[in-house]
């Protein structure tokens, strides 16, 4: 394993001609995460939920840190936005994309950060498959920092909402891209919140069902949409972006 979290020489197999399709179909695809960096080695996902590769990565990351509660929520909080990506790109281009561990792999930066995420079969349940893919990943991480699985789930619930937001945004397509996300979250079931969006001066945010602990970081701030914030201020705040 090398210091980016990844196995060395260790890539998965991935066609990719079914998410290039879906990446065409979206402006911006490269930034969304859709089209993996040529020169960024892919590593299967299914390591994500491999308990001792997890633990390493965030145990790196922590260094002398006594709670690994906050690596590990900040580390979830990139790598679940990235994990959904691909299958959440397909539904919202009428392309189904497997949301399965063993058909999607990630390209990592160094210090253990996904870049991108590719999905190299097509869908056939999509809320299924986010529910083991997500179920066995969160089971990684909270033991890896030693907490509870909960704020983990709602985390993935931000990272969905946040996804099919930016996904609509690209589609010039919000409230019908958006739409998708509850009846989404309820099919996978009761482990994942609902998601939330909120519309501020005819712009819509995510509503967020969870705090990263970003600010727990020295030197980073509380995020704006924080839900640790009093509602008036962020409220102020997000009129102000």
């Amino acid at each position: 394993m090398d210091r980016s979290g990844a196995r060395t020489g260790q890539t998965g197999e991935v066609t990719g001609g079914l998410q290039s399709t879906v990446a065409a179909r979206l402006p911006g695809a490269a930034a969304l995460g859709l089209l993996a960096p040529p020169s960024v080695p892919l590593v299967p996902a299914t390591v994500l939920a491999d308990p001792a590769w997890t633990a390493q990565v965030i145990g790196d990351r922590a260094g002398r840190t006594a709670d690994r509660r906050v690596p590990a929520t900040v580390w979830w909080y990139s790598v679940s936005a990235v994990l959904v990506t691909p299958a959440l790109a397909g539904l919202a281009t009428g392309v189904p994309l497997s949301a399965r561990l063993a058909d999607t792999s990630l390209s990592f930066l160094s210090g253990g950060l996904p870049v991108a995420a590719v999905s190299s079969a097509p869908g056939t349940d999509l809320a299924g498959e986010l529910r083991e893919s997500l179920a066995a990943v969160v089971a990684a991480v909270a033991a890896a920092g030693r907490m509870r699985e909960r704020p983990l789930w709602a985390i993935a619930t931000d990272s969905i909402a946040n996804r099919l937001l930016a996904l609509g945004r690209a589609l010039d397509d919000v409230p019908r891209v958006t739409a998708l996300a509850a009846p989404l979250a309820a099919a996978v079931g009761a482990r994942l919140p609902a998601p939330r969006y909120v519309d501020v001066r005819g712009t819509r945010f995510t509503r967020r069902a969870s705090c990263c602990l970003l600010y727990r970081v020295p030197s980073e701030p509380l995020c704006i949409s924080c839900p640790r914030r009093p509602p008036a201020e962020r409220q102020i705040l997000l009129e102000g972006l």
